[in-house]
């Protein structure tokens, strides 16, 4: 797509950014750990949530997790599918969407979910009417921190990169939009602090969507709409 056929544009995380699914992917990951006999802090689960499951394992726990990680992954799964029901939208989720797609930007989901946790994700949030596009980890074959996720989304959604804005919640997605070249402003509503969060290179930090919402004439998204 050609730079003049682009248009501008907000791309959002999902987990954690505009679904309070972060605690609920700890303990799916930590019991699917433990079923092959393997343990680690759920600190460290929660810090390494935003990249891919084998990452995340390999991360984590290492070579010892890796060597087993398709079983540990189809645990993962069934542990995330029996909690779907307990998923819900963040403060305000909804309604930042909706008001960026009336403010005319494009809106684009960029996620590291895997295709089956997406649509539930997506079931949750209800927004599919003013999405402009979807991404998820079987689109790319590198997770944030790489720029990759970042630059599928803008060109899935044909969003223009001088006129974007990202917004996550995690350390990974303020680096992966900084290498794509975009802002990124970051959430609170993950669970990482506005200091590392504004360390990592966000261009601003709020508590949650609503709060966003609440100040979006003077945010960064701005550039967007």
């Amino acid at each position: 797509m050609s730079g003049g056929d682009r248009a501008p544009g907000v791309l959002f995380d999902v987990d954690g950014t505009l679904v309070d699914s972060n605690y609920l992917q700890v303990a799916a990951w930590l019991r699917a750990l433990q079923s092959v006999g393997l343990d680690a802090p759920s600190w460290r689960l929660h810090r390494a949530l935003g990249r891919t499951g084998r990452e995340l394992v390999g991360d984590v726990v290492g070579e010892a997790g890796l060597a087993r990680f398709d079983e540990i992954s189809d645990v993962h799964a069934r542990e995330v599918d029996a909690t779907t029901d307990r998923l819900r939208r963040t403060r305000g989720a909804a309604e930042l969407v909706r008001a960026v797609a009336r403010r005319g930007a494009r809106t684009v989901l960029a996620t590291s979910a895997s295709p089956d946790s997406l649509g539930a994700l997506r079931r949750v949030l209800d927004l599919d009417d003013v999405l402009d596009a979807v991404t998820s980890a079987e689109d790319v074959d590198r997770s944030k921190p790489h720029p990759e996720p970042v630059r599928t989304a803008l060109d899935s959604g044909g969003v223009d990169p001088e006129r974007a804005v990202f917004v996550g919640d995690s350390v990974w997605d303020v680096q992966a939009a900084a290498r794509a070249g975009l802002p990124c402003v970051a959430l609170r509503c993950g669970g990482i602090g506005p200091a590392e969060l504004r360390d990592a290179g966000a261009v601003e930090v709020y508590d949650d969507p609503a709060d966003l919402l609440e100040h979006l004439d003077g945010s960064a998204l701005r550039r967007a709409l």
